[in-house]
């Protein structure tokens, strides 16, 4: 099977090409004799779109001919498929499953269950402390995973590893690159001690699409998520959709009415998404 990750990696450096064309690659790659395929066949089976195919040509003939350069990278390892044993089976339950993940970091914490905390990026000192007061007794029983933002992800981050807990960060850019830069610390800490995870290679860019698909990894990996602090439109109303609709359990933290801060929470109550006050309220709801 390693030949046929070493190809998946490859494909991954291949621009045009996004994760459902992806999973059409390794569902003809697992029934065929693959490796006889040129770029313009696996431009048809990929089925990308027109104004992508040029860029994908170029780009899976320039994988070719770095060839060995990209074998030594693979040969360094942080890098896992949908095919390998240790792929999370829970992201495998999900709509559009990443097909391989980059990683730095301990790959043993994607065994162990998990629970997602997201919030608002601007969180308020009533958020922070909120998330204080959940986590000690979470991390008994969870690893606490978010997408290392600003706000209520870093405060969840922060106080997993405060109180002698392990944490995962899904992140919207290469493993390379710190975004936001505030938390260049934070991560470097957590690539060493913890984990960091991403659907995309070394040397990506924080573009806006990629923080919504970054969101279905994180509601993926996880029985549940929380949310803490959500304005209107919030991101985090995102995960929590995703959630919802990969049959996990979404827990909202209420707030005031009146700043702004957790309208977003408030309305995922209204719509049946469960109200929790403290982690006792999170942890009987996963006992059930």
């Amino acid at each position: 099977m390693d030949e046929l990750d070493f190809f998946i990696y490859c494909m991954k450096h291949v621009q045009g090409i996004g994760n459902k064309g992806l999973l059409k690659v390794i569902s003809y790659a697992l029934d065929s004799d693959w490796q006889k395929r040129t770029g313009r066949e696996w431009l048809t089976i990929a089925q990308v779109k027109a104004n992508f195919r040029s860029d994908f040509l170029a780009s899976f003939e320039l994988s070719q001919s770095r060839h060995s350069q990209l074998w030594q990278d693979y040969q360094r390892g942080g890098f896992l498929t949908i095919l390998s044993e240790n792929y999370p089976v829970y992201l495998k339950e999900i709509y559009n499953p990443p097909v391989a993940l980059f990683y730095h970091g301990d790959l043993n914490l994607l065994k162990k269950p998990a629970l997602a905390m997201v919030g608002s990026r601007t969180a308020s000192a009533y958020g922070k402390q909120v998330v204080s007061n959940f986590m000690p007794e979470l991390v008994e029983k969870y690893v606490i995973v978010s997408g290392l933002a600003k706000g209520i992800d870093t405060s969840a981050h922060q106080a997993a590893i405060r109180h002698q807990g392990n944490t995962i960060g899904v992140i919207g850019t290469g493993l390379d690159v710190v975004y936001p830069q505030e938390n260049s610390r934070l991560q470097q800490y957590m690539a060493e001690r913890q984990l960091v995870l991403s659907e995309y290679p070394a040397g990506v860019a924080p573009l806006p699409y990629h923080f919504p698909a970054r969101n279905r990894i994180i509601a993926g990996l996880t029985r549940g998520t929380i949310i803490i602090e959500a304005k209107q439109k919030s991101g985090s109303l995102i995960t929590a959709q995703l959630a919802l609709e990969s049959g996990r359990d979404v827990f909202a933290v209420p707030g005031s009415v009146l700043d702004g801060h957790s309208i977003g929470c408030l309305e995922l109550i209204q719509q049946g998404a469960k109200c929790v006050i403290n982690s006792r309220d999170i942890l009987e709801e996963l006992s059930l």
